[in-house]
């Protein structure tokens, strides 16, 4: 068996793009209670008798994406409408870039009190990566990818960091856009077609499969197997350590 099939990939990858929040971390979790809190409080105050977020619409409207996007995402499919605002609105503001604000507050302050909690597996499946010779990158919409990646402890495993911060500075489309992947696979000096994309997020492996990347993993954490595998995942697994040992 090669270097690749045995980390369950094709022998033509070279690097690996990995999501961030769900993959590596467990800090989809700490998302989605942000997002929730955030906007059941927004609906709680100016939309009264709206049903709350659910994880289904975490799911559908914000998973994977920036900030900003999620908020119109969600909000859209309430049918509701608000102003843009700026980065500089103050949280408790009724514009799109507060209620960003507000909920990235929440977050800072889960990852200051409570730390970064990491699938071993991923670990592992990211030091089986390394030692068979292809080079790393996270991917991930977030603006604390740098400060998520340092407190789980798995710097010296990437090469390379995509985030939020690349993103807005560099002009790069949102996931399911694939902008920020093809931005990855550059940074590692590689074709799409030579480099892998794992996500948990629907968004992000329908960014995969538009970027036209060799190969794209699925990773379920919430039951959504059948629509990982429908966003174009070309494989599906719980946890990247099922990938150790198995061929495509």
């Amino acid at each position: 068996m090669t270097a690749r099939r045995s980390i369950g990939l094709p022998d033509t990858i070279r690097v690996c793009l990995f999501d961030l929040d769900g993959v590596l971390t467990r800090t989809a979790t700490v998302h989605f209670a942000a997002w929730k809190r955030t906007f059941d409080e927004f609906l709680h105050r100016h939309e009264p008798g709206q049903a709350e977020f659910s994880q289904l619409d975490y799911n559908r409207y914000v998973d994977g994406k920036h900030r900003a996007d999620g908020v119109r995402g969600f909000l859209e499919s309430r049918g509701i409408t608000l102003p843009e605002g700026s980065p500089d609105d103050p949280p408790d503001a009724a514009t799109v870039w507060a209620i960003a604000t507000r909920k990235n507050d929440m977050v800072l302050r889960e990852l200051d009190e409570h730390g970064v909690e990491v699938y071993p597996g991923s670990v592992d499946y990211l030091r089986a990566v390394k030692e068979a010779g292809l080079a790393t990158a996270v991917v991930t919409a977030s603006a604390n990818g740098a400060k998520v990646i340092a407190a789980g402890g798995f710097a010296d495993l990437i090469d390379e960091r995509v985030d939020g911060v690349v993103a807005a500075r560099d002009g790069l489309r949102g996931k399911p856009e694939p902008d920020t992947f093809l931005a990855g696979a550059k940074a590692l000096g590689v074709d799409p077609a030579q480099a892998v994309v794992y996500e948990d997020a629907i968004s992000g492996v329908q960014a995969g499969r538009a970027g036209r990347f060799g190969y794209v993993v699925g990773v379920d954490r919430v039951g959504q197997a059948d629509a990982l595998k429908s966003a174009g995942a070309d494989v599906v697994v719980q946890d990247l350590s099922e990938l150790l040992g198995s061929a495509p």
